[in-house]
């Protein structure tokens, strides 16, 4: 009887509690042996410090994304940001005590880790070079084998971009789950977003000698996202409620 070995992969939570809590009751309603978050916790959304404390509480490994550098790095957060944007990040930051942002300090650039008896996952947040590199469906061939870089493994996953996908390059598969708290309807390279009102994630998963990735959706109350984004004293709060209108 062929082991099986499951992993779900979380993205781009930005500070979005409802999200979260709705997509770890589905994880585990499902079963899995492990969670991995790819990154981006704590920014953007209303909630920071509850996301925080509830991917603490997973105890599961975390892939630093360039989000979780802006909470420690404020210069960097200017370098790549400005007006509204930089202004959640700078109200996120001060909502944060000085543990939980040493948490998000704490985070990996990235990871391997066994699939199965004869797998590998790599994990990393934009590429395994890089916390800032869009891996797109679109992404021109010979650019995108650079951006993967030379190390290949079976399944290669990362987020940044708020797009599901999944796509097999030269034998791999590379895997984006999505984004839990703001998946957008299509990459938008630095222009306004339209997000989109469920929450994603994908399951990797090694049954013997084979391979299967999962990518899931899961509805969320847009009334509840939207009372949410309302009470937050966030910055962005009318623009976080938007698209539950």
């Amino acid at each position: 009887m062929n082991t099986v070995h499951r992993i779900a992969l979380i993205s781009d939570l930005h500070a979005n509690a409802i999200a979260l809590r709705r997509v770890l009751h589905t994880i585990r309603e499902q079963g899995c042996d492990e969670i991995v978050c790819l990154g981006d916790l704590a920014t953007l959304g209303p909630a920071p410090c509850e996301v925080v404390d509830m991917v603490r509480d997973l105890r599961c490994r975390c892939v630093m994304g360039n989000h979780d550098e802006y909470l420690f790095d404020p210069e960097l957060a200017r370098a790549h940001s400005s007006g509204m944007i930089l202004d959640a990040i700078d109200w996120s930051r001060e909502q944060l005590t000085t543990e939980q942002i040493d948490f998000a300090r704490s985070f990996e650039s990235g990871f391997v880790l066994p699939l199965g008896d004869h797998h590998q996952l790599q994990l990393f947040h934009g590429s395994p070079s890089s916390n800032m590199v869009d891996l797109l469906a679109e992404t021109p061939e010979e650019r995108f084998d650079a951006q993967l870089g030379p190390e290949r493994a079976t399944v290669m996953a990362g987020g940044h971009t708020h797009v599901q996908m999944m796509r097999q390059h030269r034998g791999t598969l590379v895997v984006n789950p999505g984004s839990v708290g703001a998946p957008f309807r299509e990459f938008v390279n630095g222009c306004k977003p339209t997000i989109l009102a469920h929450a994603e994630y994908a399951t990797v998963e090694a049954r013997g000698r084979d391979v299967s990735v999962t990518q899931h959706r899961v509805a969320l109350d847009r009334d509840e996202l939207r009372q949410a984004a309302l009470a937050s004293s966030n910055p962005m709060r009318d623009a976080l409620a938007s698209p539950y209108a």
